[in-house]
């Protein structure tokens, strides 16, 4: 069986400690993970061990990493690389991440085009974290910007990620740590052990320094002493797995999204034209992202929208994983999808939300076909914003129509990472530009699901991993 090792500071090590991660349809093996304790985590991780890799990325110029991302693109997106002993073309990445997940593989290879095009455009990327920093200023820890002396101090030796499994594109988000000199130290997903072992090869092969490498599939003890000893560290996960980190400002959260789209008062009486713009937002990468839309909040014919949505949606079947046309994902665990159907019924049996899908597809939500088990898509109507469906983002595309009066909307539509707001008018667009609660906000017609990586929907790597200091006078002088 295939077997993908430890990387310590770049190299391979395979432990006595394994877990089997297995085919979602057939249940037989796939591949052999290596496992690091907890202890092995903390050596790896001791100062002296972050600062080899602050040492070894601190000796190459940022151009020069810049310069290695792009090269690392093709080279992930191409090239056959090492799956520990095994060599693993892109083909073959597609089909075990497909395996593993339950992600169709056109899904997979979109979100491997996503990394890829993330790292050839890593300059313009890191450009827009920094807000057109100079990067010799990093180089040299000191330099001018706008006639000024400007200095920032990094906060992290190694940038600590604890990884989801819900779909290979979230990985575009921390590949610029590299190329701002933090080294890595990865938490791999349970059933995606792929894309981050393949995006280091791919980062080895274009000739990062090993040191500043370590990818550690371990479990919850062992993703504690990531986050315990890394100076900052991303953690993705559900509000039961992130509860315990909110208050720790080393760690950034990247929890549920509760991404919307928005009509206003104009928009929402000509809904039909948004009616593609929804679905998209709703349907694309299989409903997995935190950036799809969990609701649609709109001021006006709630009710007409969620059943032209529902119709439109209930039209999406299962699809064997490996035709192009396939657009939902199974879930690798079939409990999962139960829990998930049997809170949504919980939610609709409190009254004042009706699951519109339920009158256009054939048989039951959950649904057992192509070898794999299946949530089709669901669009409730909810009666009141406070319902509480109307707040609720699950793993498959599911999606709560709400009407709002205008005048309430924005303060009614509570946390949202994107929303996608179409309207022209002006008291709407002022009261989501003042509102705390929106984290990205995408103008017109454009999906919730569109991302420019150059401002991130989530937080700033840039401003994650360093701080500016306050600088005056010249070094070295008396």
């Amino acid at each position: 069986m295939l077997h993908l090792p430890i990387l310590r500071h770049g190299r391979p090590y395979r432990s006595v400690d394994v877990r089997v991660v297995k085919d979602h349809r057939s249940g037989e093996g796939v591949v052999e993970v290596s496992q690091a304790n907890a202890g092995l985590v903390a050596r790896d991780l001791r100062p002296e061990g972050q600062a080899a890799a602050a040492e070894a990325l601190s000796s190459v110029a940022g151009r020069d990493l810049l310069d290695l991302s792009v090269r690392a693109a093709e080279i992930f997106a191409s090239a056959t690389l090492p799956a520990g002993e095994s060599p693993q073309t892109l083909d073959d990445y597609v089909r075990q991440t497909s395996a593993t997940t339950g992600i169709p593989h056109a899904l997979v290879r979109r979100s491997a085009e996503r990394v890829r095009r993330v790292l050839a455009e890593m300059p313009r990327i890191v450009h827009g974290l920094t807000r057109g920093l100079e990067l010799s200023v990093l180089d040299r820890g000191v330099g001018e910007e706008h006639g000024h002396a400007v200095s920032f101090v990094r906060q992290a030796s190694v940038l600590g990620l604890v990884l989801p499994s819900n779909s290979p594109g979230v990985h575009g988000l921390w590949t610029p740590a590299l190329a701002l000199k933090a080294g890595l130290a990865l938490k791999p997903g349970a059933t995606e052990p792929w894309t981050p072992y393949r995006l280091l090869q791919a980062f080895l092969a274009a000739g990062a320094p090993p040191a500043a490498l370590g990818y550690y599939p371990t479990d919850h003890a062992g993703a504690g002493e990531i986050l315990q000893r890394c100076g900052r560290s991303v953690l993705f996960g559900d509000s039961a797995v992130t509860a315990a980190w909110q208050r720790d400002r080393r760690v950034e959260i990247h929890g549920p999204g509760y991404s919307k789209v928005v009509l206003g008062p104009d928009a929402s009486e000509e809904w039909a034209q948004y009616r593609d713009l929804m679905v998209a937002s709703v349907l694309d990468n299989g409903g997995r992202s935190c950036i799809n839309a969990s609701g649609v909040w709109v001021t006006a014919h709630g009710r007409a929208i969620a059943e032209a949505l529902a119709e439109r949606l209930a039209g999406v079947r299962p699809r064997p994983a490996e035709d192009p046309q396939a657009q939902l994902a199974p879930f690798a665990d079939p409990e999962v999808a139960r829990r998930i159907s049997a809170a949504i019924d919980e939610g609709l049996r409190a009254g004042g939300a009706r699951d519109v899908t339920a009158s256009y597809r054939a048989g039951e939500r959950l649904l057992r076909s192509e070898g794999g088990t299946y949530l089709l898509p669901t669009i409730v109507h909810c009666e009141v914003p406070d319902h509480p469906l109307a707040q609720r983002e699950y793993l498959f595309p599911f999606a709560a129509v709400v009407e709002v009066k205008a005048e309430s909307l924005a303060a009614a539509m509570g946390p949202t990472l994107a929303a996608s707001v179409v309207t022209a008018d002006d008291t709407l667009r002022r009261q989501m530009l003042a509102s705390p609660l929106v984290r990205r906000l995408n103008w017109g017609a454009l999906p919730t699901t569109e991302v420019s990586w150059d401002q991130p929907h989530e937080g700033n790597l840039f401003e994650h991993l360093y701080v500016r200091r306050a600088v005056q006078g010249r070094p070295g002088a008396a």
